[in-house]
């Protein structure tokens, strides 16, 4: 599993991942986007949103289902990521009970305070943090 900016990838990696998953804001993912390598394809893609407050929003998290099963392992390399750029916390946000069960498994705290979120207009789903140290 290779993590890596967007701009690393090749043109025809990039077409390839993007044209099996169209629901993919594209602008956002060229702008701030890493995609992950797997056996020489791009199989999975996430953007860290840099917040004004320190903090990160890590938005867009997609894995292929066939890869589904590294989601830890990614979510721990994103974490990794975070750190090196000097991240205070991370925040994500889940609409999956699955994902949900993952970020706990994984030291996320449940976001009770609506001050603390990134995004106000978002109300359904959890949001969770990570105080990266």
């Amino acid at each position: 599993m290779k993590v890596m900016p967007v701009k690393h990838a090749t043109y025809e990696q990039l077409d390839d991942f993007l044209t099996r998953n169209d629901r993919i804001d594209k602008p956002l993912l060229f702008d701030k986007g890493f995609v992950v390598e797997i056996g020489g394809r791009i199989e999975a893609s996430f953007i860290l949103d840099e917040l004004d407050s320190g903090g990160y929003w890590l938005k867009q998290l997609y894995i292929t289902q066939s890869h589904a099963a590294k989601l830890p392992v990614l979510l721990e390399t994103i974490l990794q990521i975070a750190r090196k750029q000097e991240a205070k916390i991370v925040y994500v946000h889940s609409h999956q009970p699955v994902v949900d069960i993952l970020l706990e498994s994984l030291d996320f705290q449940q976001e009770k305070n609506k001050q603390n979120i990134p995004e106000k207009s978002v109300t359904s789903g959890c949001w969770w943090s990570y105080h990266v140290s």
